[in-house]
């Protein structure tokens, strides 16, 4: 399959020396093609990010800092914030870039069929937006939101064209998103690639960008090579300069052939198995807390990571993000024998001729649907078929269920009574990302992406609470406190913290990673000759 990606990319012959080639065009090999160029979902991020820029863009340490915005402040109460805005931006239609046009983005995100990731985020902070002038942007908040401006920074909140927006057709905006960023949309073939182009007026680089002034090359051909291995074959063959998504298996041989290997664990929550609450035999906590205790899951991971993938105990969190707590990851040590007596006082004290314990005649069946090469990849895969051997060793009958990623998009395995088990992660910059996955699911306020099916007002007053706490150090006790309260009624039990990797050709230079997910940035990328 490594000649279907054509021809070789504009340095592949080219080692790591030489000078600086002008223009040119990269050649990526991305695993996963999105619906749409912007969108709710990471895959989405990573690309809207070559084309849209944000108020903020995130710092090494976490901190926003300048893009479209040139500063910011909030009131003392937390409910006013003021962005000014850079003067001259503009989009690529031509109109300008305005405190107006930027309010009417934040009103499009809340709306049906504006962003639901941005969206789920403003909700319930945003009240309105409104431009004092051209340059000033005033957002009024209905209770304080601190981390603000780490938030805003993420790929979900790139800024659109408000022309682009209310004239063109829905499906246009999907396919090529007028923004103000370093490349445009040239062109989309559906299922191969997408062509970005140099926008050669740009002028509104963020803060921590390598370099000022437009892109140095010419075009990124941003390619779907969903494969692993023949994303890896393209990179040795030179077809490719760069690769997302490197194998574990490959992660050392790909160091040791002179490639440059970048690796960002992603803040927000990691990998993790949440527990069906509401129907099933995990309503019952004993049983859930037998399931974690049945798994040796920094063995699995470990064996599988061969290093490069990190072991992440806690369900709620990843290491990397702000407010961490390590009581939380580690609440459930591999103690089969503490499993057993569980089990057995919850009354499924009975096996079957499989081995599998039973109540009352009913097999101990659980049931754990996962994204097949969408949410979870090929080592994540492997992750979970270690699980489902080592919870038969106690007695539990794991089926997993791999789901093509139009059946999720469809709704697959989204009700209680379809699943006992959730698979996935969700990145964010801070620790609010608590309040998106476990604010409480009621019939009355449902929560699709509360994976346990949870409700609990005093968790939800929790995280409330720190998500309005403007000292850090008292916010971040909330969070840990909010990440406890789940380790200790066994909500959710955490696997591996979810990485963005990147292998990238020598011949390639100052390609980075953006600090809020992972994804690449090729603004300040060059080739070498």
């Amino acid at each position: 399959m490594v000649a279907a990606l054509s021809a070789c990319s504009s340095g592949a012959a080219a080692g790591g020396g030489g000078a600086p080639l002008d223009g040119g065009t990269i050649v990526y090999g991305h695993q996963q093609e999105p619906e749409c160029v912007v969108g709710g979902w990471i895959e989405q991020a990573y690309l809207s990010y070559q084309v849209l820029d944000s108020l903020t863009s995130l710092g090494e340490d976490g901190a926003a800092v300048p893009w479209l915005a040139e500063s910011w402040e909030a009131s003392d109460d937390g409910l006013t914030w003021t962005f000014h805005l850079k003067e001259g931006v503009r989009f690529t239609d031509g109109t300008a870039l305005t405190a107006g046009v930027v309010a009417y983005n934040f009103d499009w995100w809340v709306a049906d069929g504006g962003n639901s990731t941005a969206r789920a985020w403003l909700t319930p902070y945003y009240g309105s937006a409104e431009a004092v002038d051209d340059t000033t942007l005033v957002l009024h908040l209905t209770a304080p939101y601190p981390r603000l401006a780490e938030t805003v920074a993420q790929g979900y909140f790139g800024i659109q064209s408000q022309q682009a927006l209310e004239t063109r057709s829905e499906a246009e905006n999907c396919e090529a998103p007028v923004g103000s960023g370093a490349f445009v949309v040239e062109e989309w073939n559906r299922g191969q690639n997408i062509v970005l182009a140099r926008n050669d007026d740009y002028t509104s680089w963020p803060a921590n960008a390598r370099h000022e002034g437009p892109a140095k090359v010419e075009k990124v051909d941003w390619r779907f090579v969903p494969d692993a291995t023949t994303r890896t074959a393209s990179l040795r063959s030179g077809e490719t300069d760069a690769i997302y998504d490197v194998p574990a298996v490959e992660w050392d041989s790909v160091g040791e052939a002179g490639f440059e290997r970048l690796r960002f664990v992603t803040p927000g929550r990691p990998q993790q198995l949440s527990f069906n609450t509401k129907q099933g035999p995990f309503t019952d906590e004993a049983v859930r807390k037998a399931f974690a205790y049945s798994l040796d899951r920094q063995q699995i991971v470990e064996t599988i990571g061969r290093g490069l993938i990190p072991y992440e105990g806690n369900g709620a969190v990843s290491r990397s993000t702000p407010g961490y707590s390590q009581a939380a990851a580690g609440a459930y040590s591999y103690d089969p024998a503490e499993a057993d007596r569980l089990l057995d006082e919850a009354g499924w004290t009975e096996r079957d001729a499989d081995g599998f314990r039973t109540k009352d005649g009913e097999r101990l069946h659980v049931v754990l649907p996962y994204g097949a090469g969408s949410i979870v990849n090929a080592d994540g895969a492997a992750i979970l078929q270690g699980v489902k051997e080592q919870a038969k060793a106690v007695g539990f009958d794991v089926e997993l269920v791999p789901v093509p990623r139009s059946e999720l998009l469809a709704g697959a395995y989204t009700k209680p009574d379809e699943r006992d088990l959730q698979v996935g992660y969700w990145t964010s910059v801070t620790a609010g990302i608590l309040w998106i996955t476990w604010r409480s699911d009621t019939p009355e306020a449902p929560n699709g992406s509360n994976g346990a099916f949870y409700a609990d007002a005093d968790l939800d007053a929790l995280i409330l609470e720190a998500n309005s706490e403007p000292d850090v150090e008292r916010q971040e006790e909330l969070y840990r406190q909010a990440q406890e309260h789940i380790a200790d009624r066994a909500l959710s039990i955490g696997l591996y913290d979810r990485l963005s990797t990147l292998a990238v050709a020598p011949h390639l230079k100052d390609v980075w990673q953006e600090h809020a997910q992972g994804g690449p940035v090729f603004h300040d990328a060059y080739l070498v000759g």
